[in-house]
């Protein structure tokens, strides 16, 4: 992605604490959230809003109200209307793909400065009438005379008063992401216990590096809120295998709330800037972008299975190895999905196998199962915690892995000099 002459540099960003859906930020909207963090990476960076070129943003839960949100969200921020401003939205890797788009655009010399990442507000969600009632309701408003109007109202029904939330369903499948994960977890024999211990884990390393601070140079509390509130440090193995089975209630079901990534509001955004752009500004580099991967499958094939060919593809193009990795961070949308991919890189399955994963470099500090998953807002929350883990350690090279519904996934190598 980045030529060795116009590197595309991360030098920080912010997110908000992640929190559950319906709680601390149920006022907020996704736009509220992502102005939020907006204004603070300018302010906590120092950066000259006049200079900031473009703005790419990411959402899921789509408000029609307003098409280009990332526009909406600088306004909102205070930043200056002259800043190029693009929407993005594509599922779980909302948020990556926007801070790709922007390091392409760098690359490219297109720009110098930038901002991207995403938001999402679990909590309110736009809701739409029924197709029939849409329909009705449209022709009442266009209609011109009170006869006409009289003669829609006929038709009315009291169902097309009750508006529908957005359905966690696939579209071309009619399954939901859980229900296609029990699929693929019963196929490639992932056991319940092997998703609780991934689940356990996670919320052990989230809730120790939470006591030493990691996250604070990250988060900007809001609302009185100052830290991951979805992390449960007094979990053990014990109190996740008493938990019901959500998807497959039968006795082959195994994925739980407890092993599965929490409904979840939040928002981060990633500064990047060029190279020379950042050294000018004599700028703290966290890391550089040095590639990434797009790809997808058939759903037939596991709907949240296509890391188990994008990263592969990755590795190949790039001419790296799993070995090369200090650090790893593989989307923990269940437990599930992240043992099944990590069993086809170890096998091989639709690419050639890429080896075992190292588990003392798997997620450092906890993942999406206990830190949460606000969709579009992940692959920001991700991307600053690798940078920052890569800093602290003095390591050389990360790996990042993010599945998404409808069969896709993307993959991003940072690397330090």
């Amino acid at each position: 992605m980045s030529s060795a002459s116009n590197r595309v540099a991360i030098v920080g960003g912010v997110r908000t604490p992640f929190v559950k859906a319906g709680t601390s930020f149920r006022e907020l909207t996704f736009q509220q959230l992502g102005a939020h963090v907006v204004k603070q990476a300018v302010e906590r960076l120092k950066l000259k809003p006049t200079e900031i070129d473009e703005f790419i943003f990411g959402t899921v839960l789509l408000d029609p109200r307003t098409p280009n949100w990332a526009r909406e969200i600088l306004f909102a921020a205070g930043l200056p209307k002259s800043i190029y401003a693009q929407a993005v939205s594509n599922n779980c890797i909302s948020g990556l793909v926007a801070i790709t788009s922007l390091s392409e655009r760098i690359a490219l010399g297109k720009a110098a400065v930038g901002l991207a990442g995403g938001s999402e507000s679990m909590s309110n969600p736009a809701l739409v009438f029924s197709q029939p009632a849409a329909k009705l309701f449209f022709a009442l408003g266009r209609a011109r005379s009170l006869g006409e109007r009289l003669q829609i109202l006929l038709r009315l029904r009291p169902g097309y008063f009750w508006p529908q939330a957005p359905s966690p369903t696939e579209p071309s499948t009619g399954l939901t992401m859980g229900q296609h994960m029990e699929i693929t977890a019963q196929e490639l024999g992932i056991s319940r216990q092997i998703q609780d211990q991934l689940a356990f884990a996670s919320h052990t390393k989230a809730a120790q590096a939470t006591k030493e601070g990691k996250f604070n140079e990250e988060i900007a509390a809001l609302n009185g809120v100052t830290s991951d509130t979805l992390i449960r440090a007094d979990t053990s193995l014990e109190k996740l295998a008493k938990l019901r089975p959500v998807f497959d209630t039968s006795d082959k079901g195994t994925i739980t709330a407890g092993n599965a990534s929490a409904l979840t509001d939040g928002a981060s955004v990633v500064a990047l800037m060029s190279e020379d752009r950042a050294r000018a500004e004599g700028r703290e580099i966290l890391a550089f972008v040095r590639d990434s991967q797009y790809g997808a499958i058939d759903a037939k094939d596991g709907l949240l299975m296509a890391p188990g060919v994008v990263v592969p593809r990755l590795l190949k193009r790039t001419g790296l190895t799993i070995a090369d990795f200090d650090l790893i961070e593989v989307h923990e949308a269940f437990g599930a999905q992240v043992a099944a991919n990590l069993k086809v890189w170890e096998e091989g399955w639709k690419e050639p196998a890429i080896g075992k994963l190292d588990p003392s470099k798997l997620n450092v500090s906890g993942g999406s199962i206990a830190i949460g998953h606000p969709f579009a807002a992940t692959g920001g929350r991700i991307v600053l915690s690798l940078a920052h883990e890569l800093k602290r350690r003095n390591a050389k090279r990360g790996l990042i892995s993010i599945c998404a519904a409808g069969a896709m996934a993307g993959a991003l190598i940072l690397e330090r000099d």
